[in-house]
């Protein structure tokens, strides 16, 4: 590797770090008002919802979506896990291991 190319990666870093960084540093000092905070508290959820739809759906061309079967069959058991737990690290560990008995027993 020539340095040339550690300087690429170094700067391509820090130009994807740098915008992530900086809002929060600005942002920290200043108090927001309750309905912005109220309303960015759904930022998250919001997120993750259109995340979970859009792996939930195969799209092809000229066609209505199709359901990605193994999402979808993974979806239950880590929902169910969500409401009970309320856990993020229980409901990761539940959709990656149900993600990985799917796979296993489908193929």
């Amino acid at each position: 590797m020539t340095t040339y190319s550690l300087y690429i990666m170094l700067g391509c870093g820090l130009v994807t770090w740098l915008p992530r960084v900086i809002p929060f540093v600005l942002i920290r000092k200043l108090q927001w008002p309750n309905a912005v905070i109220r309303f960015l508290s759904y930022v998250p959820l919001c997120i993750l919802t259109a995340l979970l739809v859009q792996n939930l759906f195969v799209k092809k061309e000229g066609h209505f979506p199709d359901f990605n079967v193994e999402y979808c069959l993974a979806t239950i058991p880590t929902t169910i896990v969500a409401f009970v737990t309320k856990n993020l690290m229980c409901i990761v560990v539940a959709g990656m291991c149900s993600m990985a008995l799917i796979r296993y027993f489908m193929i």
